[in-house]
């Protein structure tokens, strides 16, 4: 299965100043909270803030 080639960029505690919605499990992303942003190469415009063990088994399951 062919997927776009994706950026990820963890984001560190103090960095994280915004609440999100992870896409995975549908969770917040909450305010200092460790997490990646996910970045498709062809459309930026389309990243999204996962948490990083819901974005572990996103990509583990992209590869098989």
């Amino acid at each position: 299965m062919p997927t776009d080639p994706v950026t990820v960029a963890p984001v560190q505690p103090y960095a994280a100043r915004k609440r999100y919605v992870c896409p995975g499990c549908e969770g917040p992303v909450e305010i200092g909270e460790f997490h990646v942003v996910v970045v498709p190469d062809p459309a930026p415009e389309l990243r999204r803030h996962w948490h990083r063990g819901c974005w572990f088994k996103e990509s583990s399951r992209l590869k098989t």
